[in-house]
């Protein structure tokens, strides 16, 4: 008795993403790759195009060869992509607003809750972690502004 495979969920996301892959390394292409001096701006999207790609052309084979039929996210799942989806959007509409630090602050802890990360010290000190690291990289070593919010002028 032979199992019918099946292109579901999980295939069709591995071919929008190896696609996605794709296009990113193809439009890269055009803006130039420099030298290795003084990289241009194709450079790394090309490389991170190309990626996405081959790890996505993995997944699309290992999906396709699997003949495991399983739903894609029980009730506990979809529970945790909503709050996740929810979160992010959140993150999207505040950024403006509240900031990045500490909007990055206050998605970071719910994501960690909604991963059921034990207690309340493990996911506030990610959060904090995630959004001090996030600061130190951008504003402190890279000079790039984020967006500040209300709170600073």
């Amino acid at each position: 008795m032979t199992r019918e495979r099946t292109f579901g969920l999980e295939a069709a996301f591995a071919l929008v993403l190896l696609v996605s892959g794709g296009l990113i390394a193809y439009v890269s292409w055009g803006y130039g790759f420099g030298s290795m001096s003084r990289p241009g701006p194709g450079l790394y999207p090309f490389f991170v195009g190309i990626a996405i790609a081959v790890a996505a052309l993995f997944t699309l084979v290992g999906t396709l060869r699997s003949s495991d039929a399983h739903p894609v996210l029980d009730s506990g799942g979809r529970r945790t992509f909503a709050i996740m989806t929810a979160t992010f959007c959140f993150w999207i509409l505040a950024m403006p607003v509240l900031g990045y630090v500490v909007v990055t602050l206050i998605s970071t802890f719910v994501f960690a809750k909604a991963v059921r990360l034990e207690g309340w010290r493990k996911p506030l000190a990610v959060a904090v972690g995630t959004a001090a690291f996030i600061w130190l990289l951008f504003d402190v070593w890279l000079y790039i502004d984020l967006p500040r919010g209300i709170w600073v002028e």
